[in-house]
């Protein structure tokens, strides 16, 4: 399982300058006048997991594999993008797609970027790109329950719960309430929400983009951003996208030593990477031997089968048990062997959940 993630926003906030830096390509040309960014571009970047690192030490493991996440930069959204302006019908259908948005924010002051509105106010970009997303949702829903209402009518039972559902959602967006937030749902329609495919159902990181001297400890945009994500129950993370750029170009020694002038212990990247693994909800478990030593991300609740699954699918159908060691005991024990002298390998049966630094081996039979 991976982690995709759209990076969205105003044009001109950094968001494929932070693209480039996250996935170490100038792929997303980044330029100070909007829709620079056409297409969505895609990529790919590893997750920097010190766990990974001292597993492999102890396996003795010829390769290391971090699992990956995926980002897409996505053109850059204006006011009336829900009715078409811009490049919004692009926008909205590149956003449908993802699993979640990473909504970068301008808190940089610079007199030689221009901002679409004129000033910088991260809380009215939050709110403008909200708005045509919630405007869409309700576009997209009425024009859904006419179709739906025909089919009641005609005792579909799935119709009729569907559009249930949706008479719930669309007074409430109406209200300014994105979906994420919608309240007095059923068990079953907090299930069925994601077929609906609405895009203020999606789950939000905001990224607020800071000059580089504010890296550290932020300024008051990022201030005021962060009290709005806390308020709403979101996530949010501090970082430059010019710092970000500069560390690709960086060796091991001279980064860290870049990142100590600057005050900070990590690049923005695995601060984001975090967060975004909170944002879904994710675990990583990992495999570990000589020839490699490996992670792997699955959804927190995800059983051992599941896991199993993410390798081949032939050990999940195949799936006999899962020979279990944590990651501390792992590294208590000086490895597999050690933790199998010290009782600490568990036999785990179809019925277990996966817990975050699980390390695996799997039986299987096909």
């Amino acid at each position: 399982m991976g982690f995709n993630c759209g990076i969205v926003g105003l044009p001109n906030v950094g968001k494929s300058t932070l693209f480039n830096a996250l996935t170490e390509t100038a792929a997303a040309e980044a330029a100070n006048y909007p829709f620079c960014t056409i297409e969505p571009n895609t990529g790919r970047v590893a997750v920097p997991d010190p766990r990974l690192d001292e597993l492999a030490r102890l396996a003795s493991s010829a390769s290391i594999i971090p699992t990956q996440l995926e980002f897409v930069d996505i053109a850059g959204l204006v006011r009336g993008a829900s009715k078409g302006e811009g490049l919004g019908n692009q926008f909205l259908a590149n956003i449908r797609e993802v699993d979640a948005i990473a909504h970068v924010l301008r808190c940089f002051e610079d007199t030689d970027i221009t901002h679409v509105d004129g000033s910088v106010d991260p809380l009215r970009d939050a709110d403008t790109v909200e708005t045509e997303l919630m405007l869409a949702d309700i576009d997209s829903l009425e024009r859904r329950m006419t179709a739906l209402v025909k089919k009641t009518r005609g005792g579909d039972a799935e119709a009729k719960r569907d559009l249930a559902l949706m008479e719930k959602l669309l007074p409430q967006l109406a209200d300014g309430v994105p979906v994420r937030k919608a309240g007095g749902l059923t068990q079953d329609e907090e299930k069925r929400m994601p077929q609906l495919q609405l895009l203020t159902s999606k789950p939000v990181l905001y990224v607020c983009n800071v000059a580089e001297t504010e890296a550290a400890g932020g300024n008051a945009h990022s201030g005021a951003v962060a009290a709005h994500a806390d308020s709403e129950g979101a996530a949010h993370v501090v970082v430059s996208a010019a710092i970000e750029a500069e560390i690709t170009q960086l060796d091991g020694d001279d980064k860290a030593m870049f990142l100590e002038e600057l005050g900070l212990e990590e690049a923005g990247l695995a601060r984001l990477i975090r967060a975004g693994y909170g944002l879904l909800d994710l675990l990583t478990f990992f495999t570990a031997g000589p020839k490699e030593a490996r992670a792997w991300t699955v959804a927190a609740g995800a059983t051992a089968p599941e896991a199993a699954g993410v390798i081949h699918t032939d050990f999940q159908r195949g799936f006999i048990r899962a020979e279990t060691i944590s990651f501390d005991d792992y590294v208590a024990c000086g490895g597999e062997s050690g933790a199998r002298d010290a009782g600490k390998l568990r036999i785990e049966g179809a019925d277990y959940k996966v817990s975050d630094g699980d390390v695996f081996h799997f039986r299987f039979n096909v």
